[in-house]
């Protein structure tokens, strides 16, 4: 019988350099714009950096001794305390809400599920100066149209009541803002990942006698749960950073009510002028959050493998 010939392999091409040229740029301007002011930061916090050296910039190392005077300053415990309050209420009521909605949203027609969405997408547009600057003036306490609603409602005691000079009411204000302006981009993530669960699993779980509480948790959830988990990840990031929103509104007032760690270290680095214990507290926000998402992933992990 004659000889098969043999197939020939196609030769694989060596790799070119060429696409790593082309987005060399971008990434080392990345790596720049994020590595740089993060070891900028951390230097600072190892020297003695006050107006002085600002100015001269001969600053002195010292270690670890700003860390330490900032760990033993029982008013740094009572912000961090603050933070992971403020941090914990803001997740909690922004996944409930945004669940809520992408639920409500998925089960709209699409005339009514396109005013939803618009409505999301244009909160969401919002610049944050922007909003906070309203919320400012619906709570002001002479021409704000909260204290007039409630007013004319029979309160009278909230005719020109101040609401920024109680913590407690400019804690809640805050979380309000906050939570208005994350709920969009978390409810129409939400809803995205809705769109995917298969409409056969519904008609199977209604036949099977399930409630909407039961294919919620035994359908939904488990193939919504990475999305889900994302967004809890990256609200947990947004809400444990919060600045604008409150440098703008309250500058951390009244007294310590609104401070939490970044709005801390503005405030020692630029009142005090002590822009050593500023980086130190920077150091130790970007420590606390990223020991918060250690535990998250661990955790996230650990459940992804029992049910693989």
């Amino acid at each position: 019988m004659p000889a098969t010939p043999s197939r020939r392999l196609p030769r694989r091409r060596p790799p070119t350099l060429g696409p790593y040229l082309m987005i060399a740029p971008a990434v080392l301007g990345m790596l720049y714009l994020l590595l740089y002011p993060f070891g900028r930061a951390l230097l600072i916090s190892l020297q003695d950096f006050r107006l002085r050296e600002l100015i001269r910039g001969d600053a002195e190392f010292v270690g670890l001794r700003n860390y330490q005077t900032l760990l033993t300053d029982p008013r740094f415990w009572d912000v961090v305390r603050r933070t992971f309050l403020f941090m914990a209420v803001n997740v909690v009521a922004i996944m409930i809400l945004s669940t809520l909605v992408a639920l409500m949203t998925e089960r709209l027609g699409r005339p009514a599920r396109a005013v939803v969405l618009s409505s999301l997408v244009l909160v969401w547009a919002v610049p944050v100066v922007a909003a906070t600057t309203v919320f400012q003036w619906l709570f002001h306490s002479e021409f704000g149209i909260v204290n007039e609603t409630l007013t004319r409602l029979g309160f009278t005691s909230f005719e020109g009541y101040t609401w920024f000079a109680d913590g407690s009411a400019a804690f809640t204000i805050l979380v309000v803002l906050i939570v208005w302006q994350s709920v969009p981009f978390a409810a129409i993530t939400l809803y995205s990942a809705l769109t995917t669960v298969p409409e056969e699993l519904y008609e199977s779980a209604r036949i099977d006698g399930a409630g909407a509480t039961r294919i919620f948790r035994s359908v939904t959830f488990p193939l919504v749960r990475p999305i889900f988990m994302l967004v809890l990840s990256l609200e947990v990031i947004w809400t444990f950073k919060a600045f604008v929103q409150i440098w703008v509104m309250t500058r951390g007032g009244p007294g310590d009510a609104t401070t939490i760690l970044p709005v801390y270290a503005v405030q020692t680095a630029l009142a005090n002028q002590r822009y050593d214990l500023g980086a130190a507290a920077s150091m130790v926000t970007v420590l606390l959050m990223s020991g918060v998402l250690v535990l998250y992933f661990r955790q996230l992990f650990r459940q992804e493998g029992e049910h693989t």
